[in-house]
């Protein structure tokens, strides 16, 4: 069964070598710091500098666009699904677990998204997808708006907690 690790930044290392995590993808502001994990593979990382916004022009943050999304469908059709993706933001509460929703699609797209979405409040009852990453990825992959129904149907995530990777088996 494929299985994507969502993480905040601060866990990733954690994660990486606890799950044999070979490709990553991080979701991070822009001049954003940090250390890519030894077990990742290099050509298997994809970097994504990009805000946690909701809409664009905002005090020249970069809100979430086609091409972020067009690269995580890219690298997540790429993945070598024997060993768990790992996907990163700041907190791992919203523009991870969009980019999750979004790579788990691009690989299977017969999945259902309401099963999908309701995996990912099973798994992390803290998660709030990124909406503008979902309504983007759900035109990319055609599905109806589907996608953002079943993300709107399971709400907000609960307030943040602290530090809570989670693993969405799909």
């Amino acid at each position: 069964m494929p299985r994507i690790i969502v993480s905040p930044l601060k866990s990733i290392a954690e994660m990486a070598a606890r799950h044999k995590a070979r490709e990553m993808i991080t979701l991070i502001a822009e001049k954003h710091d940090f250390h890519r994990p030894g077990i990742i593979d290099p050509s298997r990382h994809l970097a994504i500098a990009v805000n946690d916004i909701a809409f664009a022009g905002r005090d020249g943050l970069v809100a979430p666009q086609e091409a972020h999304v067009a690269a995580i469908v890219d690298f997540a059709r790429g993945w070598d699904r024997s060993a768990p993706l790992l996907v990163h933001c700041w907190m791992g509460v919203s523009r991870s677990p969009a980019a999750a929703l979004i790579a788990a699609l691009a690989t299977d797209a017969g999945l259902d998204d309401d099963a999908l979405a309701r995996a990912l409040r099973r798994a992390s009852p803290q998660a709030s997808p990124n909406s503008r990453l979902i309504e983007i990825g759900d035109a990319a992959l055609c599905r109806s708006g589907r996608l953002v129904a079943a993300v709107k149907a399971i709400g907000r995530g609960a307030d943040y907690q602290g530090d809570a990777p989670f693993l969405l088996d799909f």
